[in-house]
């Protein structure tokens, strides 16, 4: 693995202090002012586009529906996701910061994951609603009332803050006596797994439970809402009507698949590319963290006419 000169000056001082150096692109730091316009640039894209999009769904009274409830709920989850990894990679892109102590490191790992538990369960969410809103249209409003969606948000709020803390917590008291150097310009569970000496079956085994009993449950009961939703769609006897149904799919669909394409590439790079270019983790972990949030107002505001007319009235608003 190739490190940069001053990373290797700070592995001495990283080793004998609670600090860890995190990883930027190796061997192109002095491109770093060339490549930070870029990642600012999504950056705000990223804020502005979810704010965006909270603010239309607040503002528009007939986007006060289930629909958009969850929706903000994903903008909101994303939104929160760029603010919890800006200021390190901008950090190192900026050349402000390269070391981030271990209780700095744990606090972010601790939302990264968190935020990606949540962001799994709204996707689930948002799956459920399409569900009932296209195979059971006349109990739909009956079902999802404001109560349900309030119940349903807090639950997901649960599930996401309240299972993680056995396993972020021990990180603090395990003995990182490997070069405390991370894959990433961000903290994640796995890689600081990787630089502790300390015996961590515990952390392992309840890790590999929280990604079945969420992610992998989330994606086997999403696919299966769509199973019964694609039954149900071609028991339709107009053509029309089962194109208008599954229309009102293509945007949730186009989420869950920018949401998991990302995190299963990251844990097969992580599980069996260790001999991969330190470059590739890089840029995997920043297509995680970066691209669901960057590119579900993109879908939405596209795919999802209601969203897409009070845009640009938004735009126009803003131009006259």
């Amino acid at each position: 693995m190739y490190f940069s000169s001053s990373m290797m000056a700070s592995v001495s001082l990283s080793m004998n202090s609670s600090s860890f150096l995190l990883t930027g692109f190796s061997g192109l730091e002095q491109q770093y002012h060339w490549i930070s316009i870029p990642f600012s640039a999504i950056y705000a894209m990223v804020l502005l586009g979810n704010c965006l999009v909270l603010h239309v769904i607040r503002t528009e009274p007939s986007l006060h529906e289930p629909m958009f409830y969850f929706l903000a709920m994903l903008a909101l989850t994303d939104l929160s996701m760029g603010l919890s990894t800006v200021h390190t990679v901008l950090g190192i892109l900026w050349g402000l910061s390269q070391e981030v102590s271990l209780d700095a490191c744990i606090a972010q790992s601790y939302f990264i994951h968190g935020l990606s538990f949540m962001e799994s369960s709204v996707l689930l969410a948002m799956a459920f609603d399409r569900y009932i809103a296209i195979c059971h249209p006349l109990r739909y409003s009956s079902i999802l009332t404001h109560d349900k969606i309030m119940k349903i948000g807090v639950a997901i709020l649960c599930r996401s803050t309240l299972l993680i803390p056995p396993v972020i917590v021990r990180l603090k008291f395990l003995n990182y006596c490997h070069p405390h150097i991370l894959s990433h310009s961000f903290c994640l569970h796995q890689d600081l797994l990787r630089l502790t000496c300390s015996d961590i079956r515990f952390n392992s085994y309840y890790a590999l439970m929280l990604v079945i009993c969420t992610l992998l449950l989330d994606a086997l009961l999403i696919l299966s809402s769509y199973v019964l939703i694609l039954k149900s769609v071609l028991a339709i006897a107009s053509q029309e009507e089962r194109h208008k149904s599954l229309q009102t799919c293509i945007s949730h669909i186009c989420a869950v698949l920018v949401f998991y394409i990302p995190i299963i590439s990251l844990t097969m790079v992580h599980r069996f590319g260790k001999h991969l270019s330190p470059m590739v983790h890089v840029l995997m972990g920043n297509t995680y963290i970066l691209f669901p949030p960057l590119m579900n107002p993109i879908i939405y505001s596209v795919k999802t006419q209601q969203i897409r007319s009070r845009m640009l009235r938004v735009f126009s608003l803003k131009i006259y």
